[in-house]
């Protein structure tokens, strides 16, 4: 992610760049989160009233408006109510309900991402040197696992932020625009003060990978008012034989788990998963089963290379005997937003979750060879 983690002097400058993209993640995901638990009682009313009550029809005026074109009255298809679930808030709130609402998340939105920018400039940008405006490129870095991290956060964050929006009862493309842009912005202001980093720079791959990773969110928003093929990440802790490699792991890591599960690239797997019954709405499929398919790399003790040195240029670590390899995966999936309870903590950890790849089965192609694994994670 930065060059300056392939001197272990400045090994420890990899930890409040990533915490500050995470903290932003869970920000909006807590908030999300208390919204989802009330918002998934709603949709279950919904949903009862729809099929208790034959004679429930939507507003003709309103769906002409979202020019939604599976309505007809009196009938509802399986994208019909759906599309009422998600938008229940834009066509039953009053204008001063909305007011209020698009207030308080405003709100919420400006505290939470200014305290967390306040805290990060604060306890790191400060105490290091600042410069003029610059960039540099660390595309090549990482096997590019860093940039499709980058993708993922932003997408994660745009999905939270839209959800949040969508509770204020605004109509579907302002909440799909505003909120769904905002992983972008929140991580680019941190690209921006990398920028005025003596210490770092600019980074234009990490930028894209963020603008890629809202995009994802909107546009399938827009196409389908759904958000059919999930982003999602999956981590395994990484122990090694090779006591020298558990060293550098340490020092360019981190010990414990949580550091790892932040920063270790060669535990990381990051996914995107198709909900199968969304493609194929009128087949017998359950509406949870998914298809996922993966992305990581093994072998990675640097930036560019196995081999680091120190503020004197001599070399600490240096293992050009180890392969840097990318994984490429396939495997079932469960999308656990599908799943239908009634129960507030169930739901609760299956919103919590659903940002994460369920363990299964996988078909892995590294070396140019395929193998399949028991269970990945």
């Amino acid at each position: 992610m930065r060059s300056a983690v392939l001197q272990s002097s400045s090994l420890t400058n990899f930890t409040p760049l990533i915490a500050g993209h995470f903290s932003t993640y869970l920000l909006n995901l807590s908030i999300l989160l208390i919204f989802q638990i009330c918002y998934t009682d709603l949709n279950a009313q919904i949903t009862d009233t729809i099929s208790k009550d034959s004679s429930f029809t939507f507003n003709p005026q309103n769906i002409n408006k979202e020019k939604h074109s599976n309505y007809y009255l009196g009938k509802f298809s399986l994208d019909t109510t759906n599309h009422f679930i998600n938008n229940y808030n834009y066509y039953t709130l009053t204008p001063e309900q909305k007011k209020k609402r698009i207030r308080l998340i405003a709100g919420a939105n400006v505290v939470g991402y200014g305290a967390i920018m306040v805290g990060l400039y604060s306890a790191w940008y400060k105490n290091y040197p600042q410069s003029g405006f610059h960039s540099f490129n660390d595309l090549a870095e990482w096997k590019q696992v860093d940039k499709v991290g980058h993708l993922y956060s932003a997408y994660i964050e745009s999905r939270a932020s839209m959800e949040l929006w969508r509770w204020t009862g605004i109509d579907r493309k302002k909440r799909t625009w505003i909120g769904g842009m905002s992983g972008a912005f929140y991580q680019t202001v941190i690209e921006v003060l990398d920028g005025f980093s003596e210490e770092w720079g600019w980074s234009w791959a990490d930028f894209t990978a963020n603008i890629f990773g809202s995009t994802a969110l909107v546009a399938q928003e827009l196409a389908w008012d759904d958000q059919r093929i999930k982003l999602k990440f999956s981590f395994h802790y990484k122990k090694y034989s090779d006591e020298s490699l558990n060293n550098r792991s340490d020092k360019l890591f981190g010990k414990n788990e949580s550091e790892r599960f932040l920063k270790d690239y060669n535990g990381q797997t990051y996914w995107a998963s198709a909900n199968l019954k969304s493609f194929f709405p009128t087949s017998n499929l359950p509406s949870w089963l998914a298809v996922s398919f993966g992305y990581g790399a093994e072998g990675l003790f640097g930036g560019t290379e196995n081999i680091a040195k120190d503020n004197n240029g001599i070399i600490t670590f240096k293992r050009p005997d180890i392969k840097r390899y990318r994984q490429w995966y396939i495997a079932p999936d469960i999308d656990l937003s599908k799943i239908k309870t009634k129960k507030k903590g169930i739901k609760f950890m299956l919103t919590v979750l659903s940002a994460f790849k369920f363990p299964a089965p996988t078909l892995e192609f590294s070396n140019g060879k395929f193998k399949v694994n028991a269970i990945h994670f």
